[in-house]
C-alpha cells in the first residue's frame, strides 16, 4: 500500500510539469538546508556563548542565565528571519528560472511534436541557457535531419522495389494470360523465359534480405583464417571470361606481401563482395576499357581496390552509391541489368567484417575506384605465396 501511494504521488508530481517539479525540488532543498542551519546554530551557538561568558569572569549566575537566554532568543529570531528571507528569495528566483526554462523548452517540445507526426523539417531553437541545453537542441536537429534522410531513402527504396518487382511480375502475368488464352504456347523457350523472371524476383528478394540482415547485425558468418591471395584468385577466375566476352581488358596487381596477408573472414561473403565489385566495374566499362583488381597492405589493414576507366560517377552522387537501390542514371543502370542492391551488399558485408568501403571518381568518363579495407587477422601473414 505504501508503494502504491508513493507511485500515485509520483505520477501526480510528474503531471504538474517541469516547472512544478523544479520548484518542489528547490523548496525541498531550501527546507532541508534551513533545518540543517537551525540545528547547527542551536547546537553550536549556546555552548560557545556560555564558554565566552565564563572566560569574561562574570560570576553572577542570574546574569549568566539572562545573557544566555537573551542570546538564544536573539539568535533564534535573527536566524529564523534570515532563513525565511533566504527561502523566499530562493523560491522567487527559482520560480523565475523555472518559468524561463519552461518557456525555452516549449520550442523544443513543439518541434518534437511536429517530428512525431512526420514533419521532419521542424527544428528546435537554441535555448541560450548554457552549452548543455544548446547541445540538446543541436542533437535534436541532427536527429530530425537523419530522420528526414531515412524517410526519403525509405520512400525511394519502396518505389524502386515496387518497380523492380513490377517488371518481372508484368512479364509473368502477360505470358501466363497469353498461354491461358491460347495466344502463346508453353514451349521450352517460353518456360525458360518465365523461369528467368522468377529467378530475377528470387535474387532480388535474397539480396534485400541479405542487406537487411547484415545492417541489423544478424548476418551469420562462418569465419576462417584465409590468405587474401586465395580470395582474389577466385574472384579473378570468375570475372575474366566475362571480361574477354565484353572486350574489356582485365588485370590483377597483387604483390606477394598482400597475397600472403591473412584475413579472419567468411570466404563466401567476401567472395560475393569482390564479385559484385568486379561485375559492377565490368558493367560500366565499355569495350576497349580496362578493369584492374589490386591489393596492398596498409598497416594492420588489407586494402583491395577495383579500378576501371569506364563511365565514372558525378561527384554529387559518389557518397550515395552504396545506398540500397541508388542509381546514378536510373534508365541506364536498369538497361545494364543492375538492381541497385549490389553495392549496398558490398558495404553491409564489409562492415560486418569490421572493414570499410569507399568510392572515388574523377567524374563522368573518368572511371571509378572502389576501395575495400579489411582488418588483418592477428599476426596476419602466412608463408603461402598465393599471388595472382
Amino acid at each position: 500500500m505504501k508503494g502504491r501511494w508513493a507511485l500515485v504521488g509520483r505520477s501526480r508530481l510528474q503531471a504538474r510539469g517541469l516547472r512544478a517539479r523544479l520548484l518542489a525540488a528547490i523548496a525541498i532543498a531550501v527546507g532541508v538546508g534551513s533545518l540543517t542551519a537551525w540545528a547547527v546554530g542551536s547546537a553550536v551557538g549556546p555552548p560557545i556563548f556560555h564558554a565566552h561568558l565564563l572566560e569574561s569572569g562574570t560570576a553572577d549566575p542570574a546574569v549568566n542565565r539572562h545573557a544566555e537566554e537573551a542570546f538564544r532568543t536573539a539568535s533564534a529570531l535573527s536566524l529564523s528571519l534570515a532563513l525565511v528571507a533566504a527561502a523566499v528569495t530562493s523560491i522567487v528566483i527559482s520560480a523565475f528560472l523555472a518559468r524561463r526554462i519552461q518557456r525555452r523548452l516549449a520550442g523544443v517540445r513543439s518541434a518534437a511534436e511536429q517530428v512525431a507526426v512526420g514533419d521532419y523539417s521542424a527544428r528546435a531553437p537554441l535555448l541560450g541557457m548554457g552549452s548543455e541545453f544548446d547541445e540538446l537542441a543541436r542533437a535534436f536537429n541532427r536527429m530530425a535531419v537523419d530522420l528526414a534522410g531515412l524517410e526519403v531513402a525509405r520512400t525511394r527504396m519502396l518505389s524502386e522495389l515496387a518497380h523492380e518487382m513490377r517488371t518481372p511480375a508484368a512479364v509473368l502475368e502477360a505470358y501466363l494470360e497469353a498461354i491461358r488464352d491460347g495466344v502463346a504456347r508453353a514451349d521450352a523457350p517460353t518456360i525458360e523465359m518465365l523461369r528467368a523472371q522468377v529467378a530475377r524476383l528470387t535474387r532480388l528478394s535474397q539480396d534485400i534480405a541479405l542487406v537487411t540482415t547484415a545492417e541489423e547485425g544478424r548476418l551469420a558468418m562462418r569465419r576462417t583464417r584465409v590468405p587474401a591471395g586465395r580470395l582474389l584468385d577466385d574472384a579473378a577466375a570468375q570475372i575474366i571470361g566475362r571480361a574477354v566476352a565484353a572486350g574489356v581488358a582485365f588485370s590483377v596487381d597483387v604483390p606477394p606481401s598482400a597475397a600472403a596477408a591473412l584475413l579472419d573472414a567468411d570466404v563466401d561473403r567476401l567472395g560475393q563482395v569482390l564479385t559484385n565489385l568486379l561485375d559492377n566495374a565490368l558493367r560500366h566499362t565499355p569495350a576497349g576499357g580496362h578493369v584492374r583488381l589490386g591489393a596492398a597492405r596498409v598497416g594492420a589493414l588489407l586494402r583491395i581496390t577495383v579500378r576501371d576507366d569506364g563511365e565514372g560517377i558525378p561527384q554529387e552522387h559518389v557518397p550515395r552509391i552504396f545506398d540500397r537501390f541508388y542509381r546514378v542514371d536510373t534508365a541506364r543502370d536498369r538497361a545494364h541489368g543492375g538492381s541497385g542492391v549490389g553495392l549496398a551488399i558490398v558495404r553491409a558485408i564489409t562492415e560486418a567484417h569490421g572493414g570499410s568501403v569507399s568510392a572515388a571518381s574523377g567524374g563522368p568518363g573518368q572511371g571509378t575506384v572502389i576501395a575495400v579495407e579489411l582488418p588483418l587477422a592477428p599476426d596476419g601473414s602466412c608463408s603461402l605465396g598465393a599471388g595472382s
